[in-house]
């Protein structure tokens, strides 16, 4: 099936030939769905805190911070801005020369509260000879747009979100990495106020990512008294997944090669597994506020990052404990108490387990990466969903599905799907190591059986794609995973450019 060139291909990838055929083999068979035990709710596995809860986890992180803990901020940041355009784009191919659509009539009367408007203003002086204002006037609403997302001026058309003027600040307009920057001092700096930021980004753009922390991380260090490490990765060509044509042979590209595509966020486990930290929290690139907003989300920062150090606090006794051998069965009674009610982790079969095999059990279930997740209520806005989900070994625990992992022909599921009443912000804080001070392989913990396949096309002609179990969908399935609402005010993405118009982005 391979040639030589393909093999060789393969090689420059660091892809073996086993794992190319393998991904052959999934576009036949496909992924399996999930079998579900029950949506996720306050009820079913989201821990809702209460005032005396709060106080004790801040003052949980707090003392964690204090005591020197390893702490990072992980924020994949590759992703194209060009979808928050769409509508614009679509303007400048119709043959109508001014707004016509709400959407469009609703970013030229609201384009002076852009952060960016300053830099387009500038862009359209030199590039048009007329300022905005002057422009709208004109009904050259044309020309502002392509001085906005083409290369003549801001090119943000080109570029990722990360790199966007995004908020007003009293410094200048905010770029989404710069304000990444700002929560990492404001939840992040441990005792030596160092501040570990880690951005994943594209190779084409990591060098305007650079060029900006080089700009920007002294004045940020001495605003808050902090000093920044910042680091970045890019998404591994080892980790790319072969595309495929509809009868699942390689897809090949005009030049006869194979062809190869990105496999997905659920790549960024390799990225993070590379990361030395005790603890990371994750946040997309884009979900970020101005200043005067940021209470509540540096808040419920610390608050499951206090969670998850609780947490991970009791499970290191534990499982000292086992390996001491020295324990009663009213303790192991305990160690299963805990897991079902605190770390949501149910077993059917548990009770026709000796304490021999119990032990073997509760040290595989406790001895993983941990993460706590915020769920906020569902709005509907989009975004993964919260369940209680079988796992392969029978046992059930918590897990983030996207809908394509749900059996749309199981009325159940369907049902249980719909009637959610949370849904994950990606807001999530992870602990990678384990009680002996040593870092988790994370590549053991994911569940390959979780990926899922789309429909594209190049060229004209239809494939088939393949994408990774997701970061925080199966990438970390096999986790310890607990869930706390955290407030709707802490979510707050850029979906479009007109999201920065709402009032949380002013």
């Amino acid at each position: 099936m391979f040639t030589q060139q393909d093999k060789e291909l393969f090689r420059q990838k660091g892809i073996s030939e086993e794992k190319v055929t393998e991904q052959l083999h999934a576009f036949q068979t496909g992924f399996p769905y999930l079998k579900l035990a029950n949506a996720a709710s306050p009820q079913h596995g989201i821990a809702v805190l209460t005032d005396d809860d709060r106080s004790n986890y801040l003052t949980a992180w707090e003392r964690y911070l204090h005591d020197g803990g390893q702490v990072l901020k992980f924020v994949p940041a590759s992703g194209a801005a060009s979808r928050m355009f769409k509508d614009l784009y679509e303007f400048l191919d119709t043959a109508d020369a001014t707004p016509s659509t709400d959407f469009l009539r609703q970013f030229f009367d609201g384009i002076h509260a852009f952060a960016f408007f300053d830099a387009l203003d500038a862009a359209c002086r030199a590039n048009e000879g007329k300022g905005i204002d002057d422009l709208m006037r004109e009904g050259k609403h044309k020309a502002i747009v392509d001085n906005l997302l083409n290369e003549k001026g801001l090119n943000y058309g080109s570029l990722p979100k990360g790199l966007l003027l995004f908020h007003h600040a009293d410094n200048g307009a905010r770029t989404p990495m710069e304000e990444h920057l700002v929560e990492g001092a404001l939840y992040a700096a441990g005792k030596d106020r160092v501040v570990h930021v880690h951005f994943t980004v594209s190779p084409e753009h990591r060098p305007h990512f650079e060029a900006l922390a080089r700009a920007k991380a002294d004045h940020y260090a001495q605003q808050f008294g902090v000093t920044y490490d910042i680091t970045f990765s890019e998404q591994k060509a080892s980790t790319d997944t072969v595309a495929a044509n509809p009868d699942n042979t390689p897809f090949r590209n005009d030049d006869g090669s194979i062809l190869f595509r990105p496999g997905g966020h659920g790549a960024l486990i390799e990225n993070l597994n590379d990361l030395d930290a005790d603890i990371v929290f994750i946040k997309n690139i884009d979900n970020v506020v101005p200043d005067r907003m940021k209470e509540a989300t540096v808040t419920n920062k610390r608050l499951i990052a206090g969670v998850l150090t609780t947490l991970q606090h009791k499970i290191f006794e534990y499982m000292e404990l086992l390996d001491s051998g020295e324990y009663t069965h009213a303790q192991l009674e305990g160690i299963i108490r805990f897991m079902r009610d605190d770390l949501c982790i149910r077993n059917p079969e548990l009770k026709m387990l000796e304490d021999a095999d119990l032990v073997i059990y509760m040290r595989n279930k406790l001895n993983r990466p941990i993460r706590v997740c915020g769920m906020v209520k569902n709005v509907g806005e989009p975004g993964g969903g919260p369940f209680l989900a079988y796992n392969t070994d029978g046992t059930i625990s918590l897990q983030i599905l996207e809908s394509s992992q749900i059996d749309k022909s199981n009325a159940d599921y369907v049902k249980m799907f719909e009637s959610g009443t949370h849904f994950n912000p990606v807001d999530l804080v992870c602990g990678l190591k384990d009680y002996k001070g040593n870092p988790f392989d994370l590549t053991r913990f994911v569940d390959p059986q979780t990926g899922f396949i789309s429909s594209k096309s190049k060229n004209g002609r239809e494939l088939k794609a393949l994408e990774l179990p997701g970061l925080w969908n199966g990438a970390m399935s096999n986790w310890n995973t607990v869930f706390v609402e955290v407030p709707l005010d802490t979510f707050n993405p850029v979906k479009t450019v007109n999201d920065l118009l709402r009032e949380q982005h002013q």
